[in-house]
């Protein structure tokens, strides 16, 4: 979901659409913030966060607390409010009371520092509202694309982004029993607080994963143009690996700074995926996928590994990807090498760094024969 910047009523074209081949109504949603007058209504709610329940609010309570929904308070689709954000979704259509349902009960269960989480709902009549916690940075998509008026987020800063929704994936695939699959990775549900550590939101697309012998889920093609895994947009078979070339788009997104599908470029560049494969087939290649905002200011080698991650990770055969718990063993190593920031004094007056041999990432199995990462010197 796109965000905007706070009681701002500007409007932005969104750079993605959600892909559904079935005849249900999609769902839509307006985020309201609450006005500064009525904040300490939705005050109580925080305190039950932390004792992982999440309350059900009236129609009326969260009314009074935005001022009936007022315009100057609507932030468009995934803003975020003062205090917290309440996400307004579409009366109508079978799909969307679906998609709500299966969000309230994702978060109520689920509890990660990289989820977001649920402060309350409100189910009254015809009205389906949700309330999340407050994330004072909004989303990576407000952040990576070229945001007018604020700074490009540095290469440190996009690893760790990277490592946290890693991690949150982990916790869903490795941790929750029986897995569940995200199904609806992008930047725009990539929520980041005031130090830029990343939660993952929006659960309405998620699926419990495959149990037992079980390879797949059988289901309806569901998810964003360009994030969707070709496996599982041909088949409908939704894997835990479906996930994880989801994943990789996004990556490439951190490290290119494109969006996933820019209809203002030329048509070969258009399809982030179309225009970097040149770029991810050869090493010598690898920086002219560098996001031109970065300035050059990222580690030589961090920043191969990291292309590298990413090519495994968008591999077409969903068995040769890597898990994604092994994507953040490699992507923790990745993050253990940060960037520099060096005076210009002092870049000129150090000697240089005595040569070494350049870890690559490379394929690796574990005992159990999982394809996974692994790093070698060359």
């Amino acid at each position: 979901m796109s965000c905007f910047p706070c009681l701002c009523r500007r409007k932005r074209e969104s750079s993605s659409s959600r892909i559904d081949n079935s005849d249900g109504v999609q769902s839509s949603s307006g985020l309201h913030g609450e006005s500064s007058e009525s904040r300490n209504r939705l005050q109580p709610s925080m305190g039950e966060e932390k004792s992982n329940s999440a309350r059900s609010f009236t129609f009326r309570e969260l009314a009074v607390a935005t001022q009936n929904f007022k315009e100057a308070n609507l932030l468009g689709e995934g803003g975020f409010g003062k205090v917290v954000a309440i996400k307004q979704l579409n009366r109508d259509g079978l799909q969307g009371n679906k998609e709500f349902l299966v969000e309230v009960l994702m978060l109520i269960v689920l509890r990660h520092p990289n989820l977001v989480s649920l402060i309350g709902y409100c189910a009254d009549g015809d009205e389906r509202l949700l309330i999340y916690e407050y994330m004072p940075k909004g989303s990576l998509e407000d952040h990576l694309f070229d945001p007018p008026g604020k700074p490009p987020l540095d290469w440190n800063t996009r690893i760790k982004i990277a490592v946290g929704v890693a991690k949150g994936l982990t916790y869903l695939h490795d941790v929750v029993n029986p897995p569940v699959i995200y199904r609806d990775m992008k930047a725009a549900n990539v929520l980041l607080d005031d130090e830029f550590n990343p939660k993952l939101s929006d659960f309405g697309l998620a699926k419990l994963g495959p149990v037992g012998d079980n390879t797949h889920v059988s289901t309806r093609v569901m998810g964003t143009y360009g994030y969707c895994a070709p496996d599982y947009a041909m088949s409908g078979k939704l894997t835990l690996k479906s996930d994880v070339y989801s994943f990789g788009v996004l990556l490439l997104e951190l490290i290119t700074g494109r969006h996933v599908y820019d209809s203002s470029k030329s048509a070969f560049e258009q399809k982030l995926l179309t225009w970097a494969r040149p770029f991810l087939s050869d090493r010598r290649k690898f920086h002219r996928l560098a996001d031109p905002l970065l300035q050059g200011c990222y580690p030589p080698r961090s920043f191969h590994q990291l292309v590298v991650i990413t090519t495994m990770c968008l591999q077409e055969q969903p068995h040769v990807r890597p898990i994604i718990a092994d994507v953040v063993v490699a992507l923790n190593h990745v993050a253990s090498q940060p960037y520099i920031f060096e005076s210009v004094s002092t870049r000129t007056s150090s000697p240089p760094p005595p040569s070494s041999p350049s870890p690559s990432v490379t394929p690796s199995r574990d005992r159990n024969g999982r394809r996974g990462l692994g790093f070698r010197h060359v």
